[in-house]
């Protein structure tokens, strides 16, 4: 019952002692991870709006991990017209991270950056993603056993279409894309959007490769972030959709180390690496929040709201750059 006309106030402890957050009734959820429960609140600290319970994390504790925006998945030069993802792009640029940088929340950029054994050993499901190259059945790949068609062979799609258009792949929106032939292998020259100059994109999503740079003016943040003295910016490499896959990954021994328990999730695609990283995240036990505004996808439009929806109301939280801004701003005042 109610004292005096007013409600009750509940409150809890989840989790474990290692790994607990605070629920109130009165202001959601404290994911600042304290020492203990009874420690006095952590100071400073950042309340954030999200689509169901406001969420307060600690600064220090907080990462914002920005997934994949690379010259590949964004750029005209491999035909990628505007789109969500250059939505979410123009998010990052003008609120959130900004607001990271305001508020102290480390950024970390969590890209493809595949090295030469990476490659040679990567299973097919991964490879097959990426689309791959095939021979005439007269030049005996399965009496070969040739797994890697060195310098030759006919590009195909990731369901194994062929390419009979010129030397180019059709994409999905009907613009002629890059012709490649997999991971690692050579894109070949590109037209660079920002010089009008061409330039050799690279091999495939492979570390030091144009085409595995990231998009502007992403490339200049960057910069600008990992020069700071204090918490600066970080560039973690990935060789799976999700940064996180495996018992462990470069991502998750630089977490550890620095301390830091609480993940806001952007990036592309919404529904494949993001959400890959993010789903296996929650299952490692991070706190995890999804900027929805400042991740993207060119899949159709069910995709992203499904991991919107399970964002919101099973693996953490959903929120928006914005709400991450105006928290910051709040926090500052």
């Amino acid at each position: 019952m109610a004292n005096n006309g007013e409600e009750k106030h509940h409150r809890a402890v989840i989790g474990s002692e290692r790994n607990f957050w605070l629920y109130s009734s009165k202001t959601g959820f404290d994911l600042t991870h304290p020492s203990k429960p009874s420690s006095s609140p952590v100071t400073p600290n950042v309340t954030i709006k999200t689509t169901t319970t406001p969420i307060t994390v600690d600064p220090a504790k907080s990462a914002l991990v920005i997934i994949d925006m690379q010259n590949f998945f964004l750029s005209p030069a491999f035909g990628r017209t505007m789109g969500a993802g250059h939505a979410a792009l123009d998010q990052l640029v003008h609120h959130a991270i900004p607001a990271a940088r305001k508020a102290g929340i480390r950024v970390i950029w969590l890209n493809w950056g595949l090295t030469e054994e990476e490659i040679e050993n990567m299973p097919p499901a991964v490879t097959r993603a990426f689309g791959f190259d095939v021979v005439d059945d007269a030049e005996g790949v399965l009496d070969g056993h040739v797994f890697k068609v060195k310098g030759g062979g006919t590009a195909v799609d990731k369901h194994g279409g062929l390419d009979h258009k010129g030397g180019y792949t059709v994409l999905e929106d009907g613009k002629k894309g890059r012709k490649y032939k997999g991971l690692g292998s050579e894109c070949g020259v590109v037209e660079d959007p920002e010089t009008g100059k061409e330039i050799d994109a690279g091999q495939l999503l492979t570390r030091g490769a144009w085409n595995s740079a990231l998009m502007t003016p992403l490339d200049k943040m960057y910069e600008e972030g990992a020069k700071l003295e204090s918490r600066p910016d970080v560039w973690q490499h990935k060789n799976r959709m999700s940064g996180m896959s495996g018992a462990r990954t470069e991502c998750e021994d630089f977490l550890e180390k620095e301390g830091i328990r609480t993940l806001f999730f952007t990036g592309v695609n919404t529904d494949q690496c993001v959400g890959g990283t993010l789903t296996d995240s929650f299952s490692k036990g991070y706190d995890c929040i999804l900027l929805r505004d400042g991740s993207g996808t060119t899949s159709p439009e069910y995709a992203q709201q499904c991991f919107d929806f399970n964002a919101g109301n099973t693996f953490g939280f959903n929120t928006t750059c914005k709400a991450l801004a105006d928290g910051v701003e709040a926090m500052s005042k």
